[in-house]
């Protein structure tokens, strides 16, 4: 048994979610920005966003796609012109609250880090808080 090229899965894919009568098909990629962006010609995240824009434009009105990432220039410049609709979750206050509440829960629930000061505490906190980016 041969196992199918990367072309011919794309293929069965927009076939699937192209036939007639299709029921409501929801493709999710969550991080894309986790995508390796280094390799190859063209590398994986670049293969990642040609699928998805030549699924938007089968323009099907039964296919809905979300995708998740990091706001980075490359994947912004590919995915904008795909869509009308985009929602950024990036600098909301809600995210970096999350952000902070979950490190904070982390550093005094650790076994680890309870013989810490508290201003080292904080610092932790504080520091990985600021840099998280969003993350």
């Amino acid at each position: 048994m041969q196992k199918p090229s990367e072309d011919d899965l794309m293929k069965c894919l927009k076939d699937m979610v192209s036939l007639p009568d299709q029921l409501p098909v929801y493709i999710i990629i969550d991080a894309l920005d986790e995508c390796p962006d280094s390799s190859g010609m063209p590398s994986p995240r670049e293969q990642v966003l040609d699928l998805l824009k030549e699924l938007v434009e089968l323009s099907l009105p039964n296919l809905y796609l979300c995708v998740t990432s990091r706001p980075e220039i490359g994947i912004r410049s590919a995915l904008e012109p795909l869509t009308p609709r985009r929602v950024s979750l990036h600098d909301q206050s809600g995210q970096k609250k999350s952000i902070i509440n979950y490190i904070t829960s982390v550093v005094y629930s650790d076994a680890r880090m309870w013989r810490w000061r508290d201003e080292d505490k904080r610092l932790v906190i504080e520091t990985l808080s600021e840099r998280a980016d969003g993350m």
